[in-house]
């Protein structure tokens, strides 16, 4: 017997709402021996950036050819195209408004399907929530092995909306020079300076986000003390800012986006 495929959602809906519960029980009723799991519905409402990294971040985790859902639509009920991608490892089931743009940028998208073909969709179609009538239907033929090119027209990759996702980069003074790509439950500060940019003396580094400037590189928060803060490399390999047991973002007024620089103290 062949192992149930697993269908993630991620959502700004809230668990508040009903939402949530009426794409699970869309897709149980295609596929009733699919294993469910919620990345997050806290997704900050219409904030695409947020889910595309979050979607990211936790998708290359899960067994290949799971299925991934993505609902962060503030253009829902639009002209804005509906997707599913199958890439090497997964199939992404989202709208066409950047939210896939990160994991795009690591994972080469094999097959891109404009949903177009109602057949594959809920009967009676709401202009206000395409991830109860469109997006979790089609989750769950695509778990049960729909072929892609049933769902809808083929499209190219690059006709894909794309958010402007920046990479880290070295100014003209050797400053390694970043954003702010997330603010966790926490509020440690998550950039996207990759660990492999940071070799060397960990002592030799010095950091600046907002007008705050930290020294040295740690290992762990617990290297000091309550209330202060540090840098380090996170859990996701890149480095983030915090407070010890504390909240640095609310701290220090730091918001996704804010630059953040990176520099060797000797230069």
């Amino acid at each position: 017997m062949p192992t149930p495929r697993v269908i993630t959602l991620t959502t700004d809906f809230g668990t508040r709402d009903p939402y949530v519960a009426a794409m699970k029980g869309v897709i149980l009723s295609i596929t009733p021996n699919v294993h469910l799991v919620d990345v997050t519905h806290e997704i900050p409402p219409q904030d695409v950036w947020r889910g595309a990294y979050v979607m990211d971040t936790s998708t290359r985790y899960f067994p290949d050819q799971s299925v991934h859902v993505g609902v962060v639509d503030p253009g829902v009920g639009t002209e804005r195209r509906a997707l599913v991608v199958r890439t090497e490892r997964a199939f992404y089931v989202a709208p066409d408004n950047g939210l896939l743009t990160p994991i795009l940028q690591r994972e080469h998208p094999l097959e891109v399907v404009q949903l177009d073909n109602p057949t594959y969709w809920r009967r009676e179609v709401s202009h206000t929530f395409h991830g109860r009538d469109v997006f979790a239907p089609v989750a769950a033929y695509v778990a049960r092995g729909v072929p892609l090119s049933a769902l809808g027209t083929p499209i190219p990759p690059e006709e894909l909306v794309r958010l402007d996702w920046p990479a880290p980069r070295v100014d003209e003074e050797g400053r390694i020079v970043g954003i702010v790509v997330h603010v966790d439950h926490f509020g440690n500060i998550v950039t996207n300076i990759p660990a492999h940019m940071l070799e060397g003396d960990p002592d030799e580094w010095r950091f600046r986000v907002d007008d705050q400037e930290l020294r040295g590189l740690h290992r762990a928060y617990a290297e000091v003390p309550v209330g202060a803060p540090l840098a380090l490399i996170g859990s996701n390999g890149t480095l983030e800012f915090s407070l010890r047991e504390g909240n640095a973002a609310q701290a220090w007024n730091v918001q996704v986006g804010d630059p953040v620089w990176a520099i060797r103290s000797n230069d």
